[in-house]
């Protein structure tokens, strides 16, 4: 056994929910893309949270009010400085990365887009980053084009580069295709959207538990991510954003904690983040993310990285060795997201098979219809690989499809 396979080793001990049985059968849990599994020490974290320091944030007279605020502000330095932000007013606090998306289109471009302006998506998207323009589009008159894919699952360059205009507005594109698993170039796409004066909001639910994020140096103006996709609490997720940028923008949310002075007749908006923060938050959320963050940099991003990618060259390997198995998604700067069909099986049937195995994965549309079109099919099984896995588990995974592809075909 190789360093690293020991070091992870170790660490697939740390998730208590490997130690559960399905079906009568060990857990095989390769639903990651979906959400992470917790580590215990995240789990640990908001359990000591609301033992001993529940309380409100930011205006509390007493121990437990400044003990909770400083662990809800020390989360914003914390992934602050994972993603390499300038300052901690650049991490706005929202419950994921659909809300992300969400805030910017309604407190940027909503105010900022007019008639006959663009906004520019890949065929590869999220829903999640598809509907919230389209919305903000048929609001102010604007239009939302889709830059295309190669075959291999790679982004069409130069269909992107077509696409881009002085009319666009905006550029929102996926930092990790949930579906293909394809990585885009987060900086040069950023360049070239830049270069025609546009705004960017990078996706970066899939990115942030595989990869180094440095949004200085990739110069996005906006980045969005979900705390569940890292290792952390559902509920939870941040907004990246230029400080210059997040000054000039109102809020889509009124309340509590986003005001500095409330009158009858006009109220006056808190400094950034704050007016983007109404009502209590999510506050054991932010401790949890914090967690996640101290769990993924205790093991280090490059060596998640080199070891899910040993996972996934191992797994694609052994699928495409099994007849009628059809993978999707081939570039060769890839996440550790594998999308496959036995032809002839519909996917559904695939996934109950592979569960009554103990193997979990997605089947369906993965919140991406726009890209089943272009696939021409209307969903895929997929298995997403993370830090607790190893190749056992991918044994367990290619046993489980040749059964199903037995059974159903």
């Amino acid at each position: 056994m190789s360093q690293l396979e020991q070091i992870f080793t170790s660490v697939r001990n740390e998730f208590p929910a490997l130690t559960q049985k399905v079906h009568g059968k060990n857990l095989i849990y390769l639903d990651s893309g979906a959400t992470t599994l917790k580590p215990k020490s995240v789990i640990d974290r908001i359990t000591h949270f609301y033992s001993f320091e529940t309380s409100n944030v930011h205006r509390g007279a007493h121990y437990l009010g400044d003990v909770a605020t400083q662990a809800f502000e020390s989360a914003r330095n914390s992934v602050a400085q994972f993603l390499n932000a300038r300052m901690p007013e650049e991490i706005v606090f929202v419950r994921g990365t659909t809300e992300g998306v969400n805030l910017v289109a309604h407190s940027w471009a909503m105010m900022n887009l007019k008639e006959g302006d663009e906004i520019l998506i890949t065929v590869m998207e999220h829903h999640g980053n598809i509907v919230p323009w389209q919305m903000v589009a048929e609001k102010v008159g604007a239009k939302v084009l889709a830059a295309d894919i190669l075959d291999n699952g790679e982004l069409n360059i130069e269909d992107f580069k077509k696409k881009l205009s002085s009319k666009t507005k905006m550029v929102a594109f996926t930092g990790c295709s949930n579906v293909l698993g394809t990585n885009n170039d987060m900086k040069l796409l950023t360049k070239l959207a830049h270069e025609v004066g546009a705004k960017v909001l990078i996706d970066g639910a899939q990115v942030v538990s595989q990869a180094k994020v440095d949004v200085q140096d990739i110069d996005c103006d906006f980045f969005v991510f979900s705390a569940h996709k890292v290792f952390g609490p559902f509920g939870m997720g941040v907004v990246y954003g230029k400080k210059e940028i997040l000054d000039g923008m109102s809020p889509y949310q009124g309340g509590g904690s986003m005001i500095a002075k409330v009158t009858v007749e006009k109220t006056t908006y808190n400094d950034v983040p704050f007016r983007f923060e109404a009502g209590t938050p999510h506050i054991e959320g932010a401790v949890g993310l914090h967690a996640a963050i101290d769990f993924v940099n205790r093991i280090g991003l490059d060596k998640i990285h080199s070891y899910e990618m040993d996972l996934l060259k191992y797994a694609t390997e052994k699928l495409s060795a099994i007849p009628d198995v059809k993978i999707f998604g081939t570039s060769e700067n890839k996440g550790p997201i594998l999308s496959f069909n036995i032809k002839g099986a519909h996917h559904s049937d695939v996934g109950q098979i592979l569960d009554q195995e103990g193997v979990a994965v997605r089947a369906g549309h993965h919140c991406t219809q726009p890209l089943m079109t272009r696939l021409g099919v209307p969903g895929t099984v997929r298995a997403s690989f993370s830090v607790y896995n190893n190749h056992q588990d991918v044994d367990a995974l290619v046993k489980a499809v040749v059964k199903a592809r037995e059974m159903l075909l």
